[in-house]
């Protein structure tokens, strides 16, 4: 018996590895995908009920934010972007102006810090930005609106090296 007490150990410890290693990859593979950015963006914006706007009705809803530079994580790079958010409605568009410059600006900063050049590119690139903006934009704006941010658009792109 205490020849064999070595191998039931080292059996027993080999079939736990292997089930927490297996839990592990199923969880991966098909587990909540609540960390995408853009299915949490997509999630977010099923809970506004859009309608067709017309130009003047989309100009009321929507605020800008412009001319927005600052370093992305390569310090060698500095990105120069404007930023275009639809709201649903006139009263959360008043509530987002009034906290746009302290309250919105520092996330959008905070965000493309976090960023490399890399990560910008393409249309992929800018519609995660995107996605990411409106999930972080969406919680702040909870605290001080009924309302929701329905989209983010890039205005104005500029990435280059210092």
């Amino acid at each position: 018996m205490k020849k064999m007490l070595p191998w039931l150990i080292t059996i027993l410890l080999a079939i736990t590895l292997i089930a927490i290693v297996a839990v592990i990859l199923f969880n991966t593979i098909w587990g909540d995908k609540s960390n995408d950015p853009a299915t949490n963006a997509a999630n977010s914006a099923n809970n506004v009920e859009m309608k067709v706007l017309d130009a003047d009705e989309r100009v009321e809803v929507t605020s800008e934010i412009t001319d927005i530079k600052t370093n992305l994580a390569d310090l060698e790079y500095i990105g120069v972007m404007g930023f275009a958010f639809t709201l649903d409605d006139k009263s959360t568009k008043e509530d987002f102006d009034k906290i746009k410059d302290i309250q919105i600006k520092p996330i959008i900063i905070r965000t493309l810090s976090d960023m490399m050049p890399d990560e910008l590119k393409g249309s992929k690139g800018k519609d995660e930005l995107n996605a990411k903006l409106l999930n972080l934009i969406n919680k702040k704006l909870e605290e001080f609106s009924e309302g929701k941010l329905v989209n983010v658009e890039i205005t104005n792109y500029i990435v280059t090296k210092l």
